[in-house]
């Protein structure tokens, strides 16, 4: 059954066209991914398609009776009205049959109330407003009578996805959903659009998301649309066949064109019309050979500051609001090197830790002691702050007039900003008319270039495509300071960090060793055990639940100190290690030096050994110095 078809629209704005000729159609049940750079028109897209917005050419259809909820990236309600009230002020017929038979009690009006009973039996309508709080308390909107007005950006955006849900339209269209959530209350909203029968159109930038949910993905490329049937996983695979192609194809067009261009040089003018097809046929070629070939990547490669070997001390500090804790005596040793996921329910003091660590927020109790050679570079989720009128070359000049790179050489601020993929005529657009994602990408350039040696990152992915999110994690990976991560983006905490500081509620924090989805698999064996546990014995102490292995158990390390025998083999491992780390390096230079076949083979089977049993010791030591 088909329910929304879109024939050769189109939308530019000044003589820029966005997209032309997209011709779109989506059947009941179908999950859509629309996917594109920042700047291609996605929100524009969705917004024609919406109703919201005309197309400036072709035509938009909806099958009759068909019910559209769409999520905008800035919902707009009444600010007086209570959080509830949103919900009902609705054109969903279930929040509208409740909210009659409400005023039919209050007014006691019988007759109109016999009228309504039927109707919200016929709609099933008597468990809506339970429905409703349940949902906003899954989105963790609590207090449902606060003032609309009173919320913060966040929470405005997660009580308009509220109201759509609730609203049960036959199609579905989000922008951003994921904005602004934390993780569980994403993977949430991933199972609930899982498992309802739902037809959804979705601009999202994660990329698990995207996989788990969608069955078809809509591409909007260099003014084209491209749709591609399958997963997030399967657009990858196809989209990189498409490109190959293309490029082979501009390839031969390029070479082709030159000798076209030959051909017509050398024709007398007096004979122009002899061959006219020939040159009709040279201009398609021309367009076809002028295009752009997929190599324009972010490269990120800036300098950073020198990092000492004193970095940050936080010493039992405390943080507490209105009588609500939310960071208590926790203790932690930065080291070089470390990289750090940040997560935990909204609300619980994430940021508030992040701005204990630089200084902008001073802790209730405990100290927090930085090294000299610290440089922060903190990307955080306020707005990018420029003059109106302010151009982005202009504003990036403020900063420096040229920018250092990794490699030691130096560029230029507009050859700096094309890596960036602001191209010299985007380099003069005003700041304010760039989009969300393009404001975020400026203020990250903004940031690196200050040359920070200690990266807080609080939810960088919010409104980054999806090839910048890539580059951006290539650079990450290969960061020489230390990194921190607020993220809702599971795929980019996987990709990035080695351990997560966990908000468990009541000012507690968990260190624990390993990446999201380590973590999501110890929280399930975790609740795997204590039901088993429950169901097959009588009622008796907690049972352990074994973190990932190699890693201490959390009653050992309460519980007792090393032996004197795990203090003499912790001794012996940190004697041991480093000359395996200097033989290592002696065998390595070996083999870039060059020697006999027998020789280099007998030199690399070492190097292979010594890695092996060098990432045995470093788990054993990493458990010794955690019961330590």
């Amino acid at each position: 059954m088909n329910y929304l078809s879109a024939e050769n629209i189109a939308k530019s704005f000044g003589d820029k066209w966005l997209f032309k000729n997209v011709t779109f159609g989506m059947s009941r049940g179908d999950k859509v991914a629309l996917i594109g750079t920042n700047g291609t028109g996605k929100t524009t897209f969705l917004n024609i398609l919406a109703g919201v917005m005309p197309p400036d050419e072709g035509e938009v259809s909806l099958r009759k009776d068909i019910r559209v909820g769409y999520l905008d990236q800035s919902p707009s309600f009444d600010e007086e009205l209570p959080v509830i009230e949103v919900i009902f002020a609705s054109s969903n017929p279930v929040a509208h049959a409740v909210k009659r038979y409400e005023q039919a009690l209050a007014t006691g009006n019988n007759d109109a109330l016999t009228e309504i009973l039927e109707e919200m039996d016929h709609l099933k309508a008597w468990d809506f407003e339970a429905k409703a709080k349940e949902i906003l308390g899954r989105l963790g909107i609590h207090d449902v009578d606060a003032r609309y007005g009173t919320l913060s950006g966040g929470q405005r955006k997660r009580v308009a996805l509220a109201k759509v849900l609730l609203e049960d339209p036959d199609l579905l269209i989000l922008d951003e959903p994921t904005n602004h959530l934390d993780l569980s209350t994403v993977e949430w909203l991933e199972n609930h659009l899982n498992t309802q029968n739902t037809t959804l159109l979705v601009v999202t930038h994660d990329r698990y998301f995207l996989d788990k949910v969608c069955n078809n993905v809509l591409e909007l490329d260099h003014g084209s649309a491209y749709t591609y049937k399958g997963n997030y996983a399967y657009f990858l695979e196809k989209k990189s066949e498409r490109e190959e192609v293309e490029a082979a194809e501009i390839d031969k067009a390029r070479n082709l064109m030159r000798k076209e261009l030959d051909w017509i040089r050398r024709q007398p003018k007096a004979r122009g019309t002899k061959a006219k097809y020939r040159v009709d046929a040279f201009e398609d070629l021309k367009d076809k050979a002028s295009q752009k070939k997929y190599d324009n990547q972010l490269e990120l490669n800036v300098r950073s500051t020198r990092l000492g070997s004193k970095i940050i001390e936080l010493q039992s500090v405390g943080k507490s609001y209105d009588g609500r804790e939310l960071i208590h005596n926790f203790v932690y040793t930065f080291r070089k090197g470390d990289r750090i996921g940040i997560v935990g329910p909204n609300g619980m003091g994430k940021t508030t830790l992040l701005k204990m660590i630089t200084g902008e927020v001073r802790p209730d109790n405990g100290q927090v002691i930085r090294g000299d050679t610290i440089q922060f570079g903190h990307y955080t989720q306020s707005d990018l702050e420029f003059e109106s009128g302010q151009r982005v070359i202009d504003l990036v000049k403020e900063v420096a007039d040229v920018v250092r790179l990794g490699t030691g050489q130096t560029v230029t601020v507009s050859k700096f900003l094309e890596t960036f993929l602001f191209t010299p005529s985007k380099q003069y657009d005003y700041v304010e008319k760039l989009s969300g994602g393009e404001k975020r990408r400026l203020q990250l350039l903004l940031m690196l270039m200050k040359e920070p040696n200690f990266l807080i990152l609080d939810e960088p992915t919010n409104d980054l495509d999806i090839s910048s999110l890539n580059v951006l994690e290539e650079f990450l990976s290969n960061f020489p300071g230390c990194l921190m991560i607020v993220s809702h983006d599971r795929y980019f905490l996987d990709q990035l960090v080695d351990h997560l500081f966990v908000f468990e509620g009541e000012g507690k924090i968990r260190d624990f060793p390993g990446n999201y989805s380590d973590y999501r698999l110890w929280l399930e064996e975790q609740e795997t055990t204590g039901r088993r546990t429950v169901s097959t014995s009588k009622p008796k102490e907690k049972e352990e639940v074994p973190l990932p292995a190699a890693v201490p158990k959390p009653t050992e390390i309460s519980k007792r100190k090393l032996s004197f025998k795990e203090q003499r083999e912790m001794e012996q491992l940190e004697t041991e290690m480093p000359e395996m780390e200097k033989r290592k390096a002696i065998l390595v230079q070996k083999l870039s030096n060059g020697g006999s076949h027998e020789e280099l083979m007998a030199w690399a089977l070492e190097v292979e050994q010594i890695t092996e049993s060098l990432s045995e010791k470093e788990m054993r030591w990493l458990e010794l110095s955690e019961i330590a």
